[in-house]
């Protein structure tokens, strides 16, 4: 029987005016009902009619989920802030750019306008196999459809695949992780904070999962520590459409050099595992050293290490390389007569 798209399926719709109002309904509802932030997403899922929910919570109506505050020196992001938001605020701008540049480059300006950081950090898979109702291992089935002799597995990934080989889309991710950002998680139990890098996980853990975050809890803020205020930021994206779309790898970094030595630095790759990846062996063993072309080269090497490329994504792994190469080096501007 062919599946009926773009009609969602019925749903009770809630629209909480207080964060304690949304935790109250799903602490009732639990795992039958669908949180809505921005909804680009969730409206995915519900048109298609992948996703069934009884009820859908919808945050768009609690004005303390929004705006960007300061916090002990650095930044609190309310999580329902819209990417346009952060994009255009200036304390961001001017001291954490790199998540300026994240959140710019992660969708056209309609989407940014209604998109949320935490939504873009909390979104599912864009596996087209999952994505499309197919019963694999992410859907409760008994086989990734990805990772077969006949699969179309262009964009998938070729880090940490446990059973599943999707990845994470987001742009924001990679940047909160090199700025250490810490996510504030909610539930009717009370609060609990994680650092960005261990807000992800991938299918070794569950993989039901993209994030740490459990039915009935929500995330309602990301706070991002002064520590690499106006460091030295570099984000790139590479992607089909320069215009818009989801990474095929990206990465961001954030570092304070020294006379030319790498004093500190934090390095994170997104779009080549199931959650963004950390690349502290590097860091290690980079830090003290001088910020050259030979020190990139070491750092590139390391990267890809143990990497598992697929039929088709064998491209990602000299893509990532050169990628953290040109985050530790930086990349030569061209002028143009």
């Amino acid at each position: 029987m062919a599946i009926i798209r773009d009609i969602m399926p019925a749903f009770e719709l809630f629209q909480p005016a207080t964060t304690e109002d949304a935790l109250a309904l799903t602490a009732r509802y639990g795992s039958s009902a669908w949180v809505l932030a921005g909804g680009l997403d969730s409206f995915d899922w519900l048109k298609d009619r992948i996703k069934r929910p009884q009820y859908v919570i919808d945050l768009s109506q609690i004005k303390e989920l929004r705006g960007i505050r300061p916090l002990n020196g650095g930044l609190e992001i309310g999580a329902m802030t819209t990417l346009t938001e952060v994009v255009r605020d200036p304390t961001v701008k001017e001291k954490y750019s790199l998540l300026a540049e994240g959140a710019e480059l992660a969708a056209s300006p309609q989407i940014r306008n209604q998109g949320t950081i935490g939504g873009n950090v909390s979104q599912d898979t864009r596996c087209w196999y999952y994505r499309s109702g197919w019963k694999c291992y992410r859907a409760g089935g008994n086989i990734c459809f990805a990772d077969t002799p006949t699969a179309i597995n262009r964009e998938h990934a070729i880090l940490g695949a446990d059973r599943c080989v999707a990845v994470n889309p987001s742009d924001t991710a990679p940047a909160l992780i090199a700025l250490d950002a810490k996510m504030v998680i909610r539930s009717p139990k009370g609060e609990r904070v994680v650092d960005a890098e261990d807000y992800f996980i991938g299918p070794g853990i569950d993989i039901t999962r993209m994030t740490v975050l459990k039915p009935g809890e929500l995330l309602t803020a990301i706070r991002i520590p002064a520590a690499w205020a106006g460091s030295h930021f570099y984000f790139e994206k590479i992607r089909d459409r320069q215009v818009w779309d989801f990474p095929i790898v990206n990465i961001a970094s954030a570092a304070v050099f020294t006379s030319g030595n790498i004093d500190r630095i934090r390095i994170a790759v997104n779009g080549v595992a199931a959650h963004p990846v950390r690349l502290k062996e590097v860091e290690a063993a980079i830090q003290g050293k001088p910020r050259n072309e030979q020190t990139a080269g070491i750092a590139g090497q390391m990267a890809i290490q143990g990497a598992q490329p697929l039929r088709y994504n064998g491209y990602k792994v000299p893509l990532m390389r050169n990628l953290v190469k040109r985050a530790i080096r930086g990349v030569e501007q061209t002028t143009w007569a």
